[in-house]
């Protein structure tokens, strides 16, 4: 990936260009796209607590709104991989693996138990499982390279004192 970032050639250089921009296009329409469901969550809220019995929520109506503010929060993450690329001019594993975690939590959340068969559950479960143990290895080894995230730094920073 270096080679191609350094590289001299101009149609090399052109494309990059085009891809960044691309990039730029998608952070503007992923920010829109927040807003949107930032807005949808509200309108979702609004018409649950409307309803009868008034300002009653089932626990349907709550795995809706859990599944509407889960859709905002992955559309934020990849806005989040989004910017990350562009700083950067990489694409971060562990932040990519973390999203699609989130991604499979929401489906796990929203998920109806009683219309869907078990063989769906085990595959989702065999994927929730493989995901989180490719998300184990990649903190693994990022603690072993030395690259822990600031975050966690910090806080075990705050610790010691």
């Amino acid at each position: 990936m270096d080679d191609l970032a350094n590289s001299r050639e101009p149609l090399v250089q052109i494309l990059r260009s085009v891809v960044r921009i691309a990039i730029r296009v998608l952070a503007v329409l992923m920010t829109i796209v927040i807003l949107w469901g930032v807005g949808d969550v509200i309108m979702v809220l609004y018409q649950e607590l409307r309803a009868p019995p008034v300002m009653m929520l089932t626990i349907s109506d709550i795995l809706t709104l859990f599944g509407a503010f889960m859709a905002v929060l992955i559309a934020i993450e990849i806005l989040i991989n989004i910017i990350i690329y562009l700083r950067d001019d990489v694409i971060h594993l562990k932040i990519v693996m973390a999203t699609a975690l989130m991604a499979i939590s929401r489906k796990v959340i929203i998920m109806d138990f009683t219309s869907i068969s078990a063989e769906y559950v085990v595959a989702v479960a065999s994927v929730t499982l493989a995901m989180s143990v490719g998300y184990w290895l990649v903190v693994i080894k990022d603690e072993k390279d030395g690259k822990i995230d600031f975050r966690r730094k910090s806080r075990q920073g705050a610790n010691k004192t």
